[in-house]
Order: C-alpha cells, then structure tokens, then sequence
C-alpha cells in the first residue's frame, strides 16, 4: 500500500469520526413506549441530541408475527438512518426479540436492544434467583429474556408473562386511570403466588405504569427498567466507539417522529418527558397497511 494511500485512510478515518460526533442517537418503539428510555437517555446523555420514531400506527407489534415485526422495524431503521445517526436503540421489547440480530450485521453504526442490559440487571438485582418477566405476546413468545438469563444463570428460575393489554392502555394514555389499576391487578394475579423478588418490565410501555406495578407486587420486588438499564450501555458504547458528543454550548433540539396522532403523542410525551416544547412531526412510512 502506497505511503499517500495510509495518509487517505487515516483522514477519512477521522472525517468518520467527526461525522459520528455530529451525529444524533436514533430511537425506535412500536408507539410512545420508547419514550421511557428517552426520559432516562435525557438524564444520562444531556450532551447527545436524540431523535425519535414511534410507530402509533401499527401498534401494538407484541400480536404480529415476526416476519412483520422485522419488516416494520427496518421502516423504521431505514427513516432514522437518512437523520445521519450514529447509533440506534431498538427501544421496543418485540422488535429487539426478533430484529435486533439481522439488523445489527447489516448496518455500519451500533445497534442496541433492550434485553440483554434488562437481564443482567435482574440477574444483579435478584437474590432468592427467582425472576419474574412480563411483556408483550410476541417478546414472551420469543423466550429471548428467558435464554438471555439462563445463559448466564442455568439455576435461575424464570416465570414469564404476557400482558398484551398494558400497551393499548398506555398508547390511549390512560396509564394514571382506574382503569389500569383494575387491569394490572387482574394481569399479574398470577405472579402474586410466586416466589419472586425481582420482575422485569420486559416492555418499554411497561414502566409508565411502574407505580400500579409496584403497588400491587409490594415493595419487596424489584422492578426491573430494561429501557433504563439500556441507556447505560449506551453511554459506554459511545465511549467505547469513541463517538460521545462533546458538552454543549447551546440548547439540543430533539426530535420526535410518529406515524400516528401527534396531538396523542404530544400528550403523552410532554407529560412523560417533562418538557415544554417538543418537535412532533407525522411521518408515513413505506407500507401502513395494516
């Protein structure tokens, strides 16, 4: 290789890694779900500008088969990739379950779901080794919590369950409503006979009802955020990869993309997130049918 040939690759190899500094960290849920890892992002990463697509549209994905799943979340994948991201969260339980690995070995940036961060907190966290995971039907189905702990912990007894309802109740935004203290109730009955000290909200619609969960399971379990434990990792990523944003000097403007109501989603963001002024913008992506 000519001597001007290494210079070329090295000044492109610091070009890249500029670009990557300018660059924003993409998000992807099925709805407003995300938005959990979003709050925790903005806490953890208050120097990287962060941008958003939730697809209220077609949630929720826990119900479809995973052909589908994949199908939309590479929509998804492909929108934010054109916003010159330099790294992507998966912030959807399904999606990650089922997408996570084809879509991480064909992209150039990197790729993070939220089920191995969630597993190895819960793994941390227990300490009867008795875990408990509820989530959507399609993350259930797929037992990737169940492989993901028991790869690390063979002993470990793990109880999962499908709460489909919980997402459709905090997509209408009735997270704080009698309502959903009735259905968290009657969805985890089960749970209450088991012997577990640690449960996983294997769904990141999940922790927006984290107060009721609570409440009902007492105190003496430990909820698990796989969102949250998602963002930790990410902060290490983008050390690792060298590509965390420097401090700064002005005010970040994040974005937010839905490909359902923006006025539903303003509600519940500005809620959530705590923020005055969000930039909420309908998209269409390549196929809504349903």
């Amino acid at each position: 290789m000519e001597k001007g040939d290494n210079k070329g690759n090295l000044k492109k190899e610091i070009e890249d890694v500029l670009m990557s500094n300018l660059g924003s960290i993409g998000f992807i849920d099925s709805g407003v779900g995300g938005l959990t890892v979003v709050k925790e992002a903005l806490k953890q990463l208050p120097n990287e500008k962060l941008i958003y697509l939730g697809d209220t549209a077609r949630c929720p994905y826990g119900p479809r088969p995973a052909e589908q799943v994949i199908q939309f979340t590479w929509e998804m994948t492909a929108f934010l990739l054109k916003k010159n991201i330099k790294m992507l969260v998966i912030a959807c339980n399904t999606a990650t379950a089922v997408a996570l690995d084809e879509i991480r070995a064909k992209v150039s940036i990197p790729v993070v779901g939220v089920i191995l961060p969630g597993s190895r907190a819960a793994l941390k966290a227990t300490q009867k080794n008795e875990v408990g995971i509820i989530g959507t039907v399609g993350t259930v189905k797929s037992q990737a919590y169940q492989t993901a702990i028991l790869s690390k912990s063979p002993t470990t007894k793990v109880i999962s369950l499908a709460c489909p309802k919980f997402v459709s109740i905090v997509e209408s935004n009735e997270s704080h409503s009698p309502i959903a203290k009735m259905l968290v109730a009657e969805s985890l009955k089960p749970l209450k006979k088991e012997n577990l000290d640690t449960l996983i909200l294997g769904c990141t619609h999940y922790p927006l009802l984290s107060p009721i969960i609570q409440a009902y399971m007492g105190t003496e379990v430990k909820l698990i955020d796989s969102g949250a434990e998602t963002v930790s990792e990410v902060s290490t990523l983008l050390d690792y990869f060298g590509i965390a944003a420097a401090p700064q000097r002005i005010s970040l403007t994040h974005e937010f993309y839905t490909t359902g109501s923006p006025k539903m989603f303003q509600d519940i963001a500005s809620d959530w997130l705590q923020l005055e002024k969000l930039n909420i913008k309908k998209v269409y992506l390549s196929t809504l049918s349903q």
